[in-house]
C-alpha cells in the first residue's frame, strides 16, 4: 500500500509542477488562434499543389482544430488527398505543449517536429503523385471558387468553422475580434487543468505499474516487442481526442515505448478531424479507407524509424 500511494504521490507532484507551464502555453496558443483565426483555413483553398507543404506546415503549429479545418475542406474537394494526409500526419495535438512543460523532455521537441514536418510532406506529395489525376478536379473546384465561379449551390463557409478541443470554438473567426479575459484566460485554464488531469492519470497508471512489476521487467519485456510498439501506439493514435497524443507522449516521457513508437502514434492522430471525416464525407467507405490508410502510413514511419535508429 505504502508503494502505491508514494506512486500516486510521485505522479500528483510531478504533474502539479507541470500546471504552471501547461497554463503560459495554452494562453500562447490562445493569443495564436485569435491573430490567426480563419485565415489558416482561407491559405488551405488557395494552396494547389503546394498542399502538401503548406499543410504539413501549418499542421505542425500547436493549436486547436486545424486538423478540423482541413478535413472540412477535403470533405468539399477543397484540398487533395495528399494535403489531408500531410496536415494529420504533421498535427501532434498536446505533445508540443506537453514536452515544453517538462524541461528533461525538451530536447525531444525539435527532432520529434522535424522528423513529423518531413514524413507529412514525402507522404502528402507521395499520394498526390499517385492520385494526380484525381487531383485535377481538386484544383479546378479551387480554381472556381478563387475566381468565383464556382456552382452557386455550393456554400463552403461552414469549411472554415473551427471545432476545438474541450467542446470550446476556438477564436479569432472574426478578423475584428479582440483578445478578452475569456479567450485569453479562460479556455487556456480549462484545457490545461483537462489535460494535467489526462497527465495524472496516465503517470499514475506507468506509476503503478513500474512500482508493482519492476521498471527492468518492464523495460526487457518491452525490448522484445519493439516492432509491435508503433502498432500499438498508431492505435492509440487514432482516438478522436487530445487524450490520445497526452498518452502517447507521456509514454515516450517515461520510457515506455521508443522514439519511432510515438511519432507513429502522433502521425496517427488527426484528432477531432477524424470524426469529422466521418460525420461530413457522404462516401463512408473513403472515409474509412482514408483513416485505415493513415494507420498504416503512421505504423511503416514508425518501424522505419525504429530500423535505422533514429532517437530523439
Amino acid at each position: 500500500m505504502d508503494v502505491l500511494l508514494d506512486a500516486g504521490l510521485d505522479a500528483l507532484i510531478d504533474t502539479l509542477k507541470m500546471i504552471p507551464w501547461l497554463f503560459v502555453i495554452y494562453v500562447l496558443i490562445e493569443v495564436l488562434e485569435v491573430k490567426l483565426g480563419n485565415r489558416m483555413g482561407t491559405l488551405m483553398e488557395r494552396t494547389g499543389k503546394a498542399g502538401p507543404l503548406i499543410g504539413a506546415a501549418l499542421g505542425v503549429i500547436p493549436q486547436c482544430g486545424f486538423s478540423v479545418v482541413g478535413t472540412a475542406l477535403y470533405t468539399q474537394r477543397l484540398v487533395t488527398i495528399g494535403t489531408l494526409f500531410a496536415i494529420y500526419i504533421a498535427t501532434s495535438d498536446e505533445a508540443i505543449p506537453i514536452l515544453l512543460s517538462q524541461p528533461g523532455a525538451m530536447g525531444a521537441l525539435v527532432p520529434l517536429i522535424l522528423t513529423k514536418l518531413v514524413c507529412a510532406i514525402v507522404v502528402g506529395y507521395a499520394l498526390d503523385l499517385v492520385f494526380r489525376r484525381r487531383n485535377a478536379a481538386v484544383f479546378a473546384h479551387e480554381q472556381a471558387v478563387e475566381t468565383g465561379v464556382d456552382d452557386p449551390g455550393h456554400h463552403h463557409e461552414h469549411a472554415l468553422e473551427e471545432r476545438g478541443c474541450c467542446g470550446h470554438e476556438p477564436a479569432g473567426h472574426d478578423e475584428h475580434e479582440r483578445l478578452t479575459a475569456r479567450t485569453l484566460l479562460w479556455h487556456p485554464l480549462v484545457h490545461t487543468l483537462k489535460v494535467a488531469g489526462f497527465i495524472f492519470v496516465v503517470s499514475l497508471a506507468i506509476a503503478v505499474v513500474f512500482a508493482l512489476v519492476g521498471q527492468e521487467t518492464i523495460a526487457a519485456w518491452l525490448a522484445g516487442k519493439e516492432l509491435l510498439q508503433p502498432v500499438f501506439a498508431a492505435l492509440v493514435g487514432l482516438i478522436p481526442n487530445c487524450a490520445a497524443s497526452v498518452a502517447i507522449t507521456q509514454f515516450y516521457v517515461d520510457g515506455v515505448i521508443t522514439f519511432g513508437a510515438a511519432i507513429a502514434g502522433l502521425a496517427a492522430s488527426g484528432g477531432l478531424g477524424l470524426l469529422v471525416l466521418l460525420e461530413e464525407d457522404r462516401q463512408r467507405a473513403e472515409a474509412a479507407a482514408i483513416i485505415g490508410g493513415l494507420f498504416a502510413i503512421a505504423v511503416v514511419i514508425g518501424l522505419v524509424i525504429q530500423a535505422l535508429g533514429i532517437t530523439a
